[in-house]
């Protein structure tokens, strides 16, 4: 019964959406799915020409998010990764898309803080602002002053916000699952697993104790670095719906007329945000997922500063292998490197063929790399990558979608600071040199080493697992008599040569490695 409920308040609301997406002329996106020509010529009745006119298709889906509103200007943001759906000129338009509302009312923020705190806001604070900094989706901003005299600002969640946003992504999963079950070739796209990545980023957004812990952790990775800077978090004014940090001051990363006027160095200033990038993704696997020049400044001392930590993504290590074998793999033109990082990373099935593979890995990358370096675009060679995915059934990697989202403004920053500089240039010797300590043989011999030290310290939980066996079967009334104990030992004793001496050749061949690769 409440499946039907369920169904039925979702298609009243699909009804809804259907009409705002016509009336901006904006259904384009359903034209491959079946069966969806007949619904598609009613709604056309709807359109509002003045709001199509002149229009290009990607600015009219942009226009019609934004009305639907926050659950939706986040979806729009992730297809905007999404090339190999909507197309480059669409999702070009949509990474245009701005996650701004107007600020709800300060009255309002400060009965949430006191909320929050249960106290009021003067005990908190000694001044604070009305007039809002910046104004998303999911919050809005204050700056103010502690009691303690420093300088701070204040994200406040929007009232409501947690609701709407649980009610909207259940929506979109109920359609997701109903994508999968109607659309078969659309499975390999894994439209539930993009909608699940989706719901876990705004459930961390929707508490700010979480995008506090997440700057932290990013302070910490850069721990002692001067040039990169993480304001630091006001945990005794942090809550679920609060969070406090310090007032951070400087110039807009994209303002390069502001930053030369200060006397900022541009170049060194694109190497270290080349540097911060890489070290986010590859040493750490944990980045900033939402560099937008708002989010990025240049403080005082020429350090890059950054804000909003409320979108953070994560690379484990396998992932990281294959993202920097390919980048590399492309860069050099070795397009058979890529294929088989492809196909050993299981992202393309078995049965394919890996020479045709090849051959379309360097469709994509010839006519790309064959530009100045100036004017290459990785962000561009991932989304041409990804038009090949229905070819050779290469599945979506929702872990990467974060990622390439970034990619997209972090280039877009590095032209802005400087046309002639490729930001990918400059991070190519830092990915190189991290494949060498991570990939190389000395690293294969550390992976080595530590795999047989973990084999090591498995004997005595082996042997524990055994006196728990005994201590079991004595408890189930299994009686072991002395001669049984002994001749299991004895058995044991036999083979513990056979376990320990092969560790131990083992170890001896290991060190004979080192010592030649140290003698090199």
């Amino acid at each position: 019964m409440f499946g039907l409920f369920r169904s039925g308040r979702h298609l009243a609301r699909l009804v809804r959406i259907g009409l705002t997406l016509a009336r901006h002329d904006a259904l384009f996106p359903l034209d491959p799915i079946a069966g969806a020509a007949p619904f598609l010529r009613i709604t056309r009745l709807f359109r509002r020409r003045d709001a199509a006119a002149g229009r290009r298709p990607g600015e009219r889906l942009a226009a019609a998010l934004t009305e639907l509103g926050p659950s939706f200007i986040k979806l729009g943001q992730i297809l905007s990764t999404r090339a190999d759906l909507l197309g480059d000129e669409i999702t070009e338009d949509l990474a245009q898309l701005q996650d701004r509302l107007p600020p709800f009312p300060a009255a309002q923020a400060r009965a949430l803080i006191e909320r929050e705190f249960e106290r009021a806001l003067g005990a908190l604070f000694t001044a604070f602002e009305d007039t809002a900094v910046a104004a998303a989706s999911i919050a809005q901003v204050h700056f103010a002053v502690t009691t303690e005299g420093e300088e701070v600002a204040v994200k406040v969640l929007r009232p409501g916000i947690a609701r709407a946003m649980a009610r909207d992504l259940d929506l979109f999963l109920w359609l997701a699952h109903l994508v999968e079950r109607t659309q078969p070739a659309l499975r390999r796209l894994k439209p539930v697993e993009v909608v699940e990545t989706l719901a876990q980023s705004v459930q961390l957004e929707m508490d700010l104790r979480f995008e506090a812990a997440a700057a932290s952790e990013l302070a910490e990775n850069f721990a002692g670095d001067p040039s990169f800077r993480v304001p630091r978090i006001d945990w005794l004014r942090t809550g679920r719906t609060v969070l406090t940090t310090e007032r951070i001051g400087g110039i807009r990363v994209d303002d390069r007329a502001a930053l030369i006027a200060a006397g900022c160095d541009v170049d060194a200033l694109l190497r270290n945000a080349a540097g911060a990038f890489f070290k986010q993704v590859f040493r750490d696997g944990f980045f900033h997922a939402d560099l937008h020049p708002g989010n990025m400044f240049v403080d005082a001392d020429g350090a890059l500063a950054v804000v909003d930590f409320g979108i953070m993504g994560r690379l484990d290590r396998q992932t990281r292998y294959y993202l920097a074998d390919m980048l590399i793999g492309f860069l050099s033109g070795d397009y058979r490197r890529v294929a088989q990082v492809h196909f050993d990373a299981g992202y393309v099935p078995r049965r394919r063929s890996i020479d045709a593979f090849t051959q379309a890995c360097r469709s994509i990358g010839e006519p790309i790399l064959g530009k100045p370096l100036n004017e290459i675009s990785i962000a561009r060679l991932l989304a041409q990558l990804f038009h090949v995915t229905e070819e050779f059934e290469m599945e979506t990697q929702p872990q990467l979608l974060l990622l390439q989202k970034t990619m997209v403004l972090v280039e877009g920053v590095g032209r802005r600071l400087d046309p002639a500089v490729n930001i990918w240039s400059l991070s190519r010797p830092l990915v190189e040199q991290w494949m060498r300590d991570n990939r190389g043989p000395e690293a294969r011999l550390r992976q080595r080493i530590d795999n047989f030290v973990e084999a090591l310290d498995e004997v005595p939980r082996l042997l524990r697992n055994l006196d728990k066996l005994i201590g079991d079967w004595a408890q189930e009334g299994v009686v072991l008599h002395a001669e049984s104990l002994a001749t299991q030992a004895a058995h044991r004793a036999r083979l513990l040569p056979l376990l320990v001496v092969p560790l131990w050749i083992a170890a001896a061949a290991l060190v004979a490695i080192a010592a030649a690769l140290l003698a090199r």
